[in-house]
């Protein structure tokens, strides 16, 4: 049984709870049924389409921006817009005009700030795993060290939304399966180009993490964020198979394609402290699915609010907000991109409850949430423009806010 489906028999055995969110949200959504609401829609590009939707939500008048996509035709695709590293951030229409989208939204929650470790720098780095074309970026931070709301019940900080390489898009997880190889034995490793490492374990920093400081994987522990950073830590250096340096603390500034800088904590850092000069080290990494046997084209973090068609128990029905989410139907082959609209009056927005309901509305199937409030943007193009605009209004003041990463909309003309 895959953790999915696990989540279903639980929803199915709260059912009380869940009828009881649905006939909260089914009433705040009264008057807002998708088919009869939209202002108006236009073809943003083949298989793609853009449309504006009023809601009457539960604390006020909502508005949608809405982005349609039909995976079942040949010219369009999903990826990830990201600003070329991990530990970086742009605006949804920087890296969308960037990476040559036709439309987009912002993605994952992210380190944002670190007020409570002073002197430390927010990295600006994703909560969750990524994947871009193929290729694994990061795995996800424990629990405990994650920004944004609280996660609903049975969900993690692994869990994904993604497309797989046959072009069909899933709810999923993605754990890091990852070790070090010395001459003495194998260790394992707990972290990729992540901002939070597990208390005692060694993670793996690469070319794709950037320039930022390392210093915050050992702040925090797994259950509580804004803990002390660890005090026992160590940095190894590893280029071509071979150590090259270390340090008591960790760096900062590019890493080479050709190198992997390890950092461990408290026992992790212990281990690394008998690693020699010269030392032959093997670093291997993958991300694995916990469901799908696909593997990813592209992937990135968030929280599932609907799984096969049903509210996932304990979903927030009280706590309004301008949201960003994505949705799955016809079996993965259509995608609902959603972001709410800030303007001052719209901007009390939806409860996560809310947000299942409407996403179900909209024809998902399953549905995820992604990171909101400022963040929360959705851009496309004008037919026969150059490159995106912005079309909802962010609450930064109408000002896009540089996030970490997103998903992007392509086209083949």
């Amino acid at each position: 049984m895959t953790r999915h489906q696990k989540r279903l028999g639980t929803a199915r055995a709260a059912i009380a709870l869940c009828t009881a969110l649905g006939a909260l949200a089914g009433a705040a959504l009264v008057g807002a049924a998708p088919a009869g609401a939209a202002q108006r829609g236009i073809q943003i590009a083949p298989g793609v389409r853009y449309e504006e939707i009023d809601i009457a939500a539960l604390k006020g008048p909502a508005h949608a921006h809405v982005l349609t996509v039909d995976l079942r035709n040949p010219r369009v695709r999903l990826d990830l817009l990201h600003p070329g590293a991990v530990a970086a951030r742009a605006t949804v229409s920087q890296q969308a005009t960037a990476q040559g989208a036709v439309a987009g939204v912002n993605g994952d929650f992210f380190n944002i700030s670190e007020t409570q470790h002073p002197g430390v720098e927010a990295t600006g780095a994703s909560v969750g795993p990524a994947i871009a074309r193929g290729r694994a970026l990061k795995a996800a931070v424990p629990n405990g060290q994650r920004f944004g709301p609280a996660l609903p019940p049975g969900t993690s900080t692994e869990d994904v939304f993604g497309v797989g390489t046959d072009r069909r898009a899933r709810l999923d997880g993605l754990r890091l399966d990852g070790s070090i190889r010395t001459p003495e034995g194998r260790l394992p490793l707990r972290g990729l180009n992540q901002y939070a490492l597990p208390v005692g374990s060694i993670g793996a920093f690469t070319s794709k993490w950037g320039s930022a400081s390392r210093v915050r994987a050992t702040c925090g522990t797994d259950t509580d964020r804004a803990a002390p950073c660890s005090t026992d830590t160590f940095e190894v250096t590893v280029r071509q198979g071979r150590v090259v340096s270390t340090a008591d603390t960790p760096g900062k500034g590019p890493i080479a394609p050709d190198t992997t800088v390890l950092v461990g904590r408290e026992a992790g850092a212990q281990q690394l402290r008998k690693f020699s000069a010269g030392e032959r080290v093997k670093v291997k990494h993958r991300l694995v699915a916990s469901a799908s046997r696909v593997p990813y084209r592209f992937a990135l973090g968030g929280y599932p609010v609907l799984d096969h068609g049903q509210p996932l128990p304990g979903l927030d029905a009280r706590t309004s907000a301008v949201r960003t989410a994505v949705g799955i139907a016809d079996r993965g082959r259509r995608v609902v991109l959603l972001a709410l609209d800030g303007a001052p009056e719209y901007r009390t927005g939806l409860t996560v409850a809310e947000v299942a309901a409407f996403m179900r509305e909209l024809g998902s199937v399953d549905a995820f949430s992604l990171d909101g409030g400022g963040s929360s943007t959705l851009v496309a193009r004008e037919p026969g423009a150059a490159k995106v605009s912005v079309r909802n209004h962010p609450t930064d003041g109408g000002r896009e806010r540089p996030v970490p990463n997103g998903i992007g909309v392509f086209s083949k003309r």
